[in-house]
């Protein structure tokens, strides 16, 4: 007969967190938990100065002048 060994089998366990001010007191508490080896939170992937453009555009955060005139007495 032969041996086999068992290979434990890595899962992931994925909790929506309304509040971030809680994440470590969260993160503490199922890392107490037996059986979890890491707590972790996604990086957030940061936007290019083109791709922030394009979402200001989208939310309408953008102004329009007629001239350059017009921009410089809005300005002051």
């Amino acid at each position: 007969m032969a041996n086999t060994a068992v290979v434990p089998v890595e899962r992931q366990l994925i909790v929506d967190v309304e509040d971030m001010t809680l994440f470590n007191d969260i993160k503490k508490a199922i890392s107490m938990l037996r059986g979890v080896g890491k707590v972790s939170r996604p990086r957030r992937k940061r936007l290019t100065s083109y791709e922030l453009s394009l979402r200001e555009l989208d939310e309408g955060k953008v102004y329009k002048y007629d001239s350059l005139e017009d921009f410089i007495k809005e300005m002051e």
